[in-house]
């Protein structure tokens, strides 16, 4: 069986399952936005800091026989939000806005397929807000359509974040992600519905599809790998120093950062907070507020990331809906324990207690409680973070690929084409 992958931007995970196919002889094809290979004029360009960017569309030389890319919209996405055009990259609305990326992109994929089955295409991969029209042309000729949704449904989120308007008012103006259309929503659920298999990240994200209102296909639970874990953590003493807790990712209340910083508060003596991301809103009074007390840097590459949870004891991730967080195993793979809610992949990643703790989402007393048992017995950092990163080294991301590869490897490709038409 051979299968197209679809993916306008390629991210980690998209990345890591293309080379589990490729290395099963499963990929017929990727299609992609942006694709960039050494020796080319872009991957040069790519050295220019202004234009560091086009690095992270680079590609391994093996793969550009499977390659097939179309830029327009993605070229014209990133250069209007370098020169600050917001206007043309407008929620849904843009010109070269996301949401008119990827519905390019899927007609594109779609207008393909007819003559790939003629070549021995047997199945599409496609991912969220994607895969709609991909689909539609798929069941038409028969194809198997394989679905990843990377974050919790969408009425899930709703439903848990507005509790978040009711609880938190003054954190509400940066809950920006209720702004979708009624038309995209819908179109959501229609790839959903068309979709034969889904595949998600965490046992999370396979919760909150329960509130979809129709009957869904098999959904598998695979979880992403760990980066590769190449330096052991050295753990220093607390004796005479704070503890050193980090926190990293966008500054919404989505990631529960209000409960973290009533957590801290009145443990300055104690406890050094800092925040690494970029603030989702940039007039909410609480947040501005809450990040005068603590150090708060707003961009970091990926090399310094990492770098910067060397330098910390704890790792703390509060997110109320999150459909994996990938930091979580970068943090772990440092040698980071890791803090974390039963509303990310943490469950699916961490023995609580061993190596990392999870607690219910939305709760300050309960991460405090952890905050307050490690500074009690500052010993349990090194074990936990020795344990943790022992778990790292036992699921890369080569794991992630070949367990993609083998389940894609095990679907029934069956032709069911007629009940569609």
């Amino acid at each position: 069986m051979k299968v197209i992958v679809s993916h306008p931007t390629l991210n980690a995970n998209s990345k890591n399952l293309v080379t589990g196919l490729l290395k099963d002889q499963l990929l017929f094809k990727l299609f992609t936005s942006i694709a960039i290979f050494p020796g080319q004029v872009l991957y040069k360009l790519g050295s220019n800091p202004k234009l560091k960017d086009l690095k992270r569309r680079s590609l391994d030389t093996t793969w550009k026989p499977y390659t097939r890319s179309k830029s327009f919209f993605e070229f014209g996405r990133l250069l209007t939000s370098k020169a600050k055009l917001d206007f043309l990259i407008s929620h849904e609305k843009g010109l070269f806005c996301i949401d008119r990326v990827y519905q390019k992109h899927d007609k594109w994929v779609a207008n393909t397929l007819a003559k790939a089955k003629k070549n021995g295409l047997s199945g599409v991969y496609a991912f969220e807000d994607g895969a709609l029209s991909t689909f539609e042309e798929a069941k038409q000729l028969g194809l198997y359509c394989i679905y990843d949704l990377p974050i919790g449904y969408w009425k899930s989120a709703r439903s848990l974040m507005q509790k978040e308007f009711e609880i938190n008012p003054d954190w509400s103006s940066t809950l920006t992600g209720f702004n979708d259309s009624s038309k995209k929503l819908h179109k959501k659920d229609k790839e959903l519905a068309l979709a034969d298999v889904i595949f998600v990240a965490s046992s999370f994200t396979k919760k909150t599809l329960e509130d979809y209102s129709g009957k869904l296909s098999e959904i598998k639970v695979i979880p992403y790998g760990f980066p590769e874990v190449t330096q052991k953590k050295e753990y220093q003493p607390l004796k005479d120093r704070k503890l050193k807790v980090l926190f990293i990712g966008g500054l919404s209340q989505r990631k529960g950062i209000s409960y973290l910083f009533d957590a801290i508060e009145g443990m300055q003596d104690k406890v050094e907070l800092t925040i690494v991301g970029k603030k989702s809103v940039p007039n909410c009074q609480a947040l501005n507020t809450a990040l005068e007390k603590h150090h708060w840097i707003p961009s970091l590459s990926h090399d310094q990331v990492l770098a910067c949870m060397r330098e910390h004891d704890v790792f703390v991730f509060p997110s109320l809906f999150e459909g994996f967080g990938l930091v979580i195993t970068e943090a772990m793979s440092q040698g980071i324990p890791v803090i974390t809610t039963d509303r990310t992949a943490g469950p699916d990643l961490i023995k609580n207690g061993e190596d990392g703790w999870i607690v219910p989402a939305g709760s300050s007393e309960a991460l405090k409680e952890v905050i307050n048992k490690i500074l009690e017995k500052p010993e349990i950092l090194e074990q936990a973070g020795t344990a943790a990163q022992n778990k790292a080294k036992t699921r890369p991301w080569a794991v992630y690929g070949q367990e993609m590869a083998e389940a894609v490897s095990s679907l029934s490709f069956t032709n069911n084409w007629e009940k569609w038409i």
